[in-house]
């Protein structure tokens, strides 16, 4: 085997060998979950500012149940967020020969902010929003019905939206 053979062989084994140890710390595990779950129990350890309206109280809903597993908001909490809840609707795409829209956006924002109760320290504040569209069908029942529906999408959405906000800010 001549030298220059050998130096390939050793040049292919030491990268082989360098893509392996390299590998071997990845692993994979839950993103906002510490170890020992102390981010899941600091979750479900938080209590929510009352809902100001019907999409408020939506997304205050799914965000007691994302944080506490279904299991209701905390009895002894540790932190508490603030949460304002404002959500618009308009019609988009408008007929111009009927004057009505054709379709609409709901579009549903929050501003909110995460305080530890046992020292009032601010650990995270922002603002999020959501949209979502939808068409306007012809039944005047059936237009409220769908603007409700994606008042609904949009509120779930900024929920979980909050929730990986909420998650990262205690997982640290």
């Amino acid at each position: 085997m001549s030298s220059k053979q050998q130096a390939s062989a050793v040049l292919r084994r030491s990268i082989l060998i360098g893509a392996a140890l390299l590998l071997a710390g990845c692993q994979a595990r839950p993103l906002y979950n510490n170890d020992d779950g102390q981010t899941r129990e600091a979750l479900a350890a938080i209590a929510y500012s009352p809902a100001n309206g019907r999409v408020g109280l939506e997304v205050r809903n799914r965000l007691i149940f994302l944080t506490s597993g279904g299991s209701g908001e905390s009895l002894t909490p540790q932190y508490r967020v603030e949460l304002n809840v404002q959500s618009s609707v308009a019609g988009i795409l408008l007929d111009e020969a009927a004057d009505t829209p054709n379709a609409g956006r709901a579009v549903v924002s929050a501003t909110y902010n995460i305080r530890r109760i046992s020292d009032d320290t601010v650990l995270k504040a922002g603002r999020r929003e959501s949209v979502a569209l939808f068409d306007y069908p012809k039944q005047e029942f059936a237009k409220l019905r769908a603007v409700r529906d994606a008042e609904d999408r949009a509120a779930r959405e900024l929920a979980e939206l909050v929730y990986a906000d909420l998650a990262m800010a205690l997982g640290r």
